[in-house]
């Protein structure tokens, strides 16, 4: 879904790309209030178009305003307008209301972003987010839009990644800071037999246990409430998975990480670390610096790492045979294993 920017040849486009805040913004306001939810369902979801005042009671917003925002929303092609009456096109329809089987959950996440984003230049000054607390982990709406976010975007990516991995041998299997379960869920499906648990934080686990309960793995997968940072990970596990989580901490906590995962495996265990891996310049892939300034704006300490980093860590931990398993363009799996003896 990641697109590159646009070859920038003139001042014409430096100033498009300066304000194409405007579009996104536009697209998230409009998830933000549920428009195009109201637009579905005012035409009693057989796309009969609407006044505008119409949607304007239903999302309870300024008729004026929300005509504004509609028209903004036709010209972006999101929306269509025909004798002053509003109705979804097809693709909004599809991917933008509510309650769709292909609905982009992970939007609702995005206007998070932007907010957060707001705050770049001061993070740049200072040296790191404004508030320590920036991921309000406790705030239930925000962790349920993270999580269903988190959870869209690996959905399909997950089963195609584990089965890249041989688990020959892997018996038990501990998913470190697994959201919703779902890289859990993939490896319980890619090999039969093998117990796997998610370790995430309380409100982080509730939702995964809702997660796994859907996907009818309540059986085979399970779940430990705990913070990474402060408790132990168990023992007695034949691989440690880490997904979207090397990114999240500092170096010195990603050290310490390692080590945690290694004391909890099996001789001859292996550790599996999935990310962003950054070239040697930091400068690409272009995701991973642009999400690099992320973790700045929205975490304490977090950054992207290269493959010689995380590596590393994991011989710091005692691993001995490091593996690289591309993913997607730009990311990996980097696989340390533990002596045998």
């Amino acid at each position: 879904m990641w697109q590159s920017r646009p070859e920038l040849n003139t001042p014409e486009g430096i100033m498009a790309l300066a304000m194409a805040f405007q579009r996104s913004r536009t697209l998230l306001t409009a998830v933000d209030l549920g428009v195009f939810t109201a637009l579905s369902s005012l035409g009693s979801d057989s796309g009969e178009p609407v006044a505008s005042t119409e949607v304007a009671a239903k999302i309870q917003a300024d008729a004026k305003a929300t005509d504004r925002l509609l028209n903004a929303l036709t010209a972006l092609g999101l929306v269509r307008k025909a004798h002053g009456l509003f109705s979804n096109t097809e693709l909004s329809e599809l991917f933008l209301v509510e309650g769709r089987e292909d609905y982009l959950t992970n939007l609702r996440h995005s206007s998070e972003l932007y907010r957060a984003w707001g705050s770049l230049t001061d993070a740049v000054r200072k040296g790191g987010c404004l508030d320590e607390a920036a991921t309000p982990i406790q705030d239930e709406e925000w962790t349920a839009s993270f999580i269903a976010a988190m959870h869209r975007r690996a959905f399909k990516s997950a089963p195609v990644e584990v089965r890249k991995l041989n688990l020959h041998g892997v018996n038990r299997l501990l998913d470190v800071g697994g959201g919703s379960g779902v890289y859990a869920m993939a490896f319980a499906q890619a090999k039969a037999g093998v117990s796997v648990t998610v370790f995430d934080l309380p409100p982080v686990v509730r939702l995964a246990e809702d997660y796994i309960r859907k996907a009818g793995l309540s059986g085979r997968v399970s779940t430990r409430a705990g913070d990474y940072r402060s408790d132990d990970l168990g023992l007695a596990y034949d691989l440690v998975f880490f997904s979207a989580v090397a990114h999240i901490n500092s170096p010195e906590d990603n050290k310490q990480l390692m080590r945690k995962a290694a004391a909890a495996l099996n001789p001859g265990g292996r550790i599996v670390v999935l990310d962003f891996i950054m070239e040697p310049d930091r400068v690409l892939p272009e995701r991973g610096a642009l999400f690099a300034l992320n973790m700045l704006v929205n975490t304490p300490a977090g950054d992207t790492y290269t493959e010689e980093e995380i590596a590393s860590w994991l011989l710091e931990a005692g691993c001995r045979d490091i593996e690289r398993i591309d993913t997607a363009p730009g990311m990996a799996m980097i696989v340390g294993t533990l002596p045998a003896e």
